[in-house]
């Protein structure tokens, strides 16, 4: 789904869930339909505080709990850095976790949605969504591992 779609319809669910669609929440939908480093509350709040000086950490909790809830937005728990990171996408993807940097990026793939497609045909559910995470080091922390002289490590 582009963002465009995926935007509207994290503003739909939020306005048929009852919650005001105010000028903060429709950022915090932005930022999640934008972002590709899927970000903390934490990280949003930060990156909308400027926009909105009085916004709380707590609407941005608030909204988050009711995408999670309506399937719109994935809570992909935490990267090892004891945060929960959210997801804007949820169609099928995997979700490549470093526990050493603590990135969360995406590995789209065409075997994963033919995975879908059977587990929606086997179990008769209508999925609202899915993930898959690997967890280990990026290349980046590989390298800056291999780098280190043995009195470091």
């Amino acid at each position: 789904m582009d963002q465009r779609r995926r935007l509207q319809a994290m503003l739909e669910g939020l306005r048929a869930s009852g919650l005001r669609l105010t000028p903060q929440r429709v950022a915090i939908c932005e930022v999640l339909t934008r972002s590709r480093n899927h970000p903390t509350a934490y990280q949003i709040h930060r990156r909308l505080r400027r926009r909105f000086p009085t916004m709380s950490l707590a609407t941005v909790y608030k909204t988050l709990d009711a995408l999670v809830r309506l399937g719109l937005v994935s809570a992909l728990g935490d990267a090892g850095d004891g945060m929960v990171h959210y997801d804007g996408a949820t169609d099928p993807h995997i979700n490549l976790v470093c526990l050493s940097c603590h990135r969360v990026q995406d590995l789209e793939d065409v075997a994963v949605e033919g995975l879908h497609a059977q587990v929606v045909a086997r179990s008769g559910y209508v999925l609202r969504g899915a993930r898959l995470v690997y967890y280990g080091l990026c290349p980046d922390c590989q390298r800056k591992a291999r780098s280190k002289s043995p009195a470091e490590a």
